[in-house]
């Protein structure tokens, strides 16, 4: 996505050589009108997929699975880091190693929104070794869900993530493919819906 990708070499910030910072209009603060078009650029790629249901990983993938979500006429859901006082009903769960943050997360969802009959998309922020993905990807199994795809909207290609996502059969789309941060530069690869 073109208007992604320049705004990323515009406004993004290269930390070091894994670290790219995009928190000015994806993981801060955040461009509604940026997200409004990559949701409905996912929703159009994503359109024959049968999608039931839009899953994401709480904090910076709410956004564009929100936009997602909405293009596609479908609920939302996104997997709680943290178990608060009202969820107290039956929870799919898993661990989570964020590369970014260097911890690991228990995430949850609850049963009661995600079943065997949903067909499901998953949205995220990030790309990079495929854990939150394949976080996700095991709630919706503990759910009997089917994962028709996954969404990215920065994908750092240079990690192994997409390989890793790949070996398990579902589609991954990346919005922007990251080849290499290297001396303050982001340079690309071609991005998934521009091929």
């Amino acid at each position: 996505m073109r208007e992604l990708e320049e705004r990323i070499a515009n406004n993004g910030r290269v930390l070091s050589e894994g670290v790219l910072k995009v928190d000015s209009f994806i993981t801060h603060q955040v461009d509604p009108i940026l997200m409004e078009k990559i949701g409905a650029r996912f929703a159009e790629i994503f359109k024959e997929a049968g999608i039931t249901k839009v899953v994401t990983i709480e904090t910076s993938g709410i956004a564009p699975a929100l936009y997602t979500a909405q293009a596609l006429g479908v609920p939302m859901i996104y997997a709680r880091k943290g178990k608060s006082l009202t969820m107290n009903e039956e929870l799919l769960s898993t661990k989570v190693y964020s590369f970014t943050k260097q911890v690991t997360s228990n995430i949850s969802i609850s049963r009661r929104f995600l079943s065997a009959e949903d067909h499901v998309l998953l949205i995220d922020d990030f790309l990079a070794n495929g854990m939150a993905a394949k976080g996700l990807i095991e709630l919706c199994e503990q759910a009997g869900a089917s994962v028709e795809g996954i969404g990215i909207l920065i994908e750092k290609s240079f990690q192994d993530g997409r390989d890793f996502l790949q070996r398990s059969g579902v589609k991954v789309v990346s919005l922007a493919r990251v080849a290499s941060l290297e001396k303050q530069e982001v340079k690309f690869l071609p991005a998934d819906d521009e091929a």
